[in-house]
């Protein structure tokens, strides 16, 4: 999909460039060489459509949305690109090149969406997958409820192991004397899952290697599900796997290149976005009054379980919490005020903790900082908790995008799941994607409370 439309975007320019000025070779005597201005071109509004959520796989979205979505992300894209040919005159296009290349370009985009999803079988694309096992830790991957969930995979059946106890009868296979590797090639698996109850000399060694030596992947159940839903089961973890599975891994030059990242970036946000604070300042004087207060200072727990307090724009009444005790935001919370609805809707109320990122308290990326008297209790009732504070806190998170607000505890361990993976596979390229995905809540207001 992204290949296709990668060529739409570049094609788009030698379009309307003929479309104007009759040929190419007439166009470029006028503009230039239209190859780097269509890659140009091509990059952003790709950009701009990941930005908008249009690349997600695990997303459940229909075609209707999908269109506003190509339309947000080619006009967001069009409008960064006419900062770019301003700020470089020799990359500029004409207006009319760029009207046509933009009427071209949607057209296009939404046509191949329309098709994809009226005639492409999404089962070309999902991963053939076979179950060792039909216990307990099987039936989690039924448990997937969320068709979203099970879009990367399709089960071709459940082989039961020695000593299961079979949860359910769905899918189960009878080896009739053929092994592993027999049966994984007659219902064409492209993996297989090991959900054993039980390992502890049981582990069909022999087989699952001859699997894995024929071209038959062989995973963890751990690994599957992380990889299909984006997050770490704790109620599946152990000591052992968080030791010796890949990632979990953080370095100081890790850490340094990403406090230089969340500097930079930082004080580029705090000159781009001086002038919107100063509004939501004067909206919530003109709502509470003059002498109410702008901000919201709280102590949270950052890095290492060190606490520090995280600046935000008040976005509840100044009594919210008179009894000194710490409680949970709800769904339609009566605490919060008017001006504060709309900040947290487009998560502008988070715009003051850019401050909190300068002084290195905060990153921008990374697990939501929690309030010390909910920290504590987490601790002692969800295993794993305070391996989210192995990281600084981060303004947005994979978890944020993920799962959005938590008010409950049951919250809290979905949320720390999300953190957990974000924990294991650390990189700068996630964070990036989760900066951009991040510019998709914004807009379309997902998750907020």
């Amino acid at each position: 999909m992204a290949g296709v439309e990668s060529l739409i975007l570049f094609t788009s320019i030698y379009f309307a460039g003929i479309v104007a000025f009759g040929s190419i070779a007439d166009c470029e005597s006028t503009l230039g060489p239209l190859a780097p201005k269509a890659m140009a071109a091509t990059s952003v509004i790709l950009v701009s459509m990941i930005a908008m959520g249009l690349y997600q796989f695990h997303q459940r979205m229909y075609f209707q949305e999908a269109v506003i979505r190509v339309v947000a992300g080619v006009l967001a894209g069009t409008i960064v690109l006419g900062g770019v040919f301003y700020a470089l005159p020799s990359s500029m296009i004409t207006h009319e090149v760029a009207a046509i290349s933009v009427v071209y370009s949607i057209s296009l985009l939404i046509l191949v969406r329309y098709y994809f999803v009226r005639t492409v079988d999404r089962n070309v694309f999902r991963r053939r997958t076979l179950i060792y096992g039909a216990g307990e830790r099987a039936a989690s991957i039924a448990d997937l409820r969320r068709k979203a969930d099970r879009r990367g995979f399709q089960i071709v059946g459940r082989l039961a192991a020695e000593n299961d106890d079979v949860a359910g009868g769905r899918n189960i296979l009878s080896p009739d004397g053929r092994s592993i590797t027999d049966i994984a090639e007659q219902t064409e698996a492209d993996e297989i899952v090991v959900a054993m109850d039980d390992r502890r000399g049981n582990l069909p060694i022999r087989e699952l290697l001859d699997a894995r030596l024929k071209g038959i992947e062989v995973i963890d159940l751990l690994e599957f599900l992380e990889r299909e839903t984006g997050k770490i089961r704790v109620d599946l973890v152990n000591p052992g796997w968080l030791i010796f599975s890949s990632g979990f891994r953080t370095s100081p030059l890790r850490r340094f290149n990403k406090r230089v990242v969340d500097a930079l970036v930082s004080s580029v946000l705090l000159l781009a976005t001086w002038p919107i604070m100063l509004l939501i300042a004067v909206a919530i004087k003109i709502e509470d009054g003059v002498r109410a207060p702008v901000f919201y200072r709280q102590c949270r727990v950052g890095r290492s379980d060190v606490p520090f307090t995280v600046l935000k724009f008040r976005s509840m009444s100044e009594n919210a919490e008179a009894d000194g005790k710490a409680v949970w935001a709800k769904t339609e919370d009566k605490r919060i005020t008017k001006v504060g609805k709309w900040l947290r809707i487009f998560r502008l109320d988070e715009l003051p903790q850019i401050f909190n990122v300068f002084r290195g308290q905060m990153s921008l990326v990374g697990p939501r900082p929690e309030r010390p008297e909910f920290v504590e209790g987490l601790k002692e009732s969800i295993p794993y908790y305070s391996e989210r504070h192995t990281l600084q806190p981060g303004i947005t998170g994979w978890a944020q995008l993920k799962y959005g607000y938590g008010a409950t505890e049951e919250d809290a361990i979905e949320k720390l799941q999300y953190d957990l993976y974000y924990v294991k596979n650390q990189s700068l390229m996630l964070d990036l994607l989760i900066i951009l995905q991040t510019v998709e809540v914004v807009i379309w207001g997902k998750g907020a409370r």
